[in-house]
């Protein structure tokens, strides 16, 4: 199982260092992918254009948006350009992770119909497939016919665009068990739609590590999450904080099946990167 490694694009503070030295060191250190969460009504930096970024000072280590909600970037060629360019320009380490949300707010500050998400999105994924194909001349062209691409989501619909339009699904979280069950289900609408082997499948985790571990879990993802209520705290206490947490997360996502974890940091500070591999590697 491949491990990434989030960039801190959605940890309040995030500044230059968080997305520059942040990522040349992930690379340095071998990780497989550098992640982004996407929000528009937060403090955050926005996935598409800090990825570009992170792919300006790296050469190796993939790019993912994990996920990107894909119905608030209303105009669908300019979002299949944007995608294509990061695509175009890093030599094909795109990973476009890619659904609907869940935050209201985000629609209502973008005016967009958040019940009509969707079929907004299904929408979307057809357009982008005959974008990306060279109907109607938008480029540059994907390096190669598309972008890497996941969707995420755990309902019925999710796993049926994952199979119809993807290379496979990316878990929202939750754990491995929760992960291992949205697996079955990616697996399964995958043979019923006729498709060839298996999807890849991703997940993703919080870690937290050092002196402020606990502290900057609970100030970061407990702020981030606060929308969802309680249940932050429960994302706050699953964060792993301890090295041995770390590997057992991994260790868990690992036999579940996931194809990659992708381990996002709760602090900007790129130590943790170092923190991080130090962990994995003990």
């Amino acid at each position: 199982m491949d491990v990434g490694i989030g960039l801190p694009n959605a940890v309040r503070g995030v500044d230059r260092a968080g997305i520059l030295e942040w990522a040349v060191r992930a690379e340095a250190a071998g990780f497989s992918s550098l992640g982004t969460i996407d929000r528009i009504v937060y403090s955050n930096y926005e996935s598409l254009i800090a990825l570009a970024a992170a792919a300006a000072v790296t050469e190796r280590i993939r790019l993912a948006t994990d996920i990107l909600i894909a119905p608030l970037r209303t105009n669908t060629a300019l979002l299949a350009k944007q995608a294509a360019t990061i695509d175009n320009l890093s030599g094909g380490r795109l990973m476009l992770g890619l659904a609907p949300g869940g935050r209201e707010d985000d629609y209502d500050v973008s005016g967009v119909d958040f019940h009509r998400r969707g079929r907004a999105f299904d929408a979307q994924l057809a357009e982008l497939e005959r974008l990306w194909s060279g109907e109607r001349g938008v480029g540059p062209p994907p390096h190669d016919s598309r972008p890497a691409m996941f969707i995420g989501g755990r309902s019925d619909a999710a796993f049926r665009r994952a199979a119809r339009y993807a290379d496979g699904w990316t878990s929202g979280g939750g754990g491995a068990e929760a992960f291992a069950a949205g697996r079955e289900q990616a697996v399964a609408a995958w043979r019923a739609a006729g498709r060839d082997g298996g999807p890849r499948t991703l997940a993703l985790c919080y870690f937290s590590l050092g002196d402020r571990a606990e502290e900057n879990a609970r100030d970061n993802l407990g702020h981030y999450y606060a929308i969802v209520g309680a249940y932050a705290e429960v994302i706050v206490r699953g964060a792993a904080k301890t090295p041995t947490e770390v590997r057992d997360l991994v260790s868990g996502h690992e036999q579940a099946g996931a194809d990659e974890l992708i381990c996002f940091p709760a602090s900007t500070d790129p130590d943790q990167v170092d923190l991080l591999a130090a962990a994995l590697s003990s």
